[in-house]
């Protein structure tokens, strides 16, 4: 009896070691690798010269209107799309943007972005933001064309415009091909206002050969107030920080606002459930 009760108890020892050795060779599951960078999608806007500026109707700030020459460069199909830039945030390349709940089309644009988080974002893209000048010949080509489509008002096929600020919103990418730009670039008037890399200098037009910088927009910016100019940049007045341009108007703004000409400002650490962007790159 003592043997077979000490073989018992071999027994019940082993087969509590048994699972014990087992989970000792398990392989803890694979950490699956990082989002990958969506697929590149970006039209050709090739080199030449085009008109700047708002030609007929236009803002103070964006005469004089004048000729630009630019390389060529590629500008995004559309804007940059909420599953798209998720793909960013879960690479941890890029902090989670600001959305409306109600807001969960993947395939609409990501809204409630700095200028910042867009620039990280291009930046994982192997991209850029596109500056102003290249923004707006992107949209209206080289005829010097009010809109992107022509010189012919917005209508409801070719823009997403219009719609009340708490009811409204922005629309999924690229549903409104008949609003395409020379170039076949989607979505440039309404939808988001969307951030260039350029600092906003009021006065910038004047000397369209130099670059604005921080500088010589806080200069502007402090001439407009001496002249108490304080419609001269718009609706949003005149800034007290260096602030970058956004173009292109948005789902809630009003038919002549959509036009390429028009520019707006906005500090680089906003995030506006109106605005998103695009990027570009110089591979033209």
């Amino acid at each position: 009896m003592p043997r077979l009760h000490a073989l018992a108890i071999a027994a019940a020892l082993s087969l509590v070691a048994l699972p014990l050795l087992a989970q000792r060779h398990l392989r803890p599951p694979p950490v699956p690798p990082p989002p990958v960078p969506p697929p590149i999608d970006r039209v050709l806007v090739p080199a030449g010269a085009f008109t700047m500026g708002g030609v007929e109707e236009r803002e103070p700030d964006e005469a004089p209107v004048h000729q630009r020459t630019l390389p060529a460069f590629r500008i995004d199909r559309t804007e940059v799309t909420r599953e798209d830039y998720q793909r960013c945030v879960r690479a941890n390349r890029c902090r989670d943007a600001w959305r409306r709940p109600t807001w969960t089309h993947p395939r609409g644009p990501v809204t409630g972005v700095s200028w910042h988080q867009a620039r990280q974002y291009c930046q994982w893209v192997s991209g850029r933001l596109p500056t102003e000048a290249e923004w707006e010949k992107a949209a209206r080509g080289a005829d010097a064309r009010r809109f992107p489509w022509g010189n012919e008002a917005p209508t409801r096929e070719r823009a997403v415009y219009g719609m009340r600020m708490n009811v409204g919103q922005p629309e999924p990418v690229g549903t409104h091909p008949s609003g395409a730009s020379p170039c076949g670039a989607l979505d440039m008037a309404g939808n988001v206002w969307e951030w260039t890399e350029s600092v906003y200098d009021p006065y910038g037009y004047r000397t369209p050969e130099r670059v604005a910088t921080c500088e010589t927009a806080l200069a502007a910016y402090a001439d407009l107030r001496r002249l108490n100019r304080w419609a001269f940049t718009g609706a949003m007045g005149i800034p007290d920080n260096c602030q970058r341009v956004l173009k292109g108007g948005a789902w809630n703004y009003w038919p002549a606002g959509l036009r390429s000409a028009n520019r707006v400002h906005h500090e680089p650490e906003g995030r506006y459930p109106v605005s998103g962007f695009r990027c570009a790159d110089s591979g033209g």
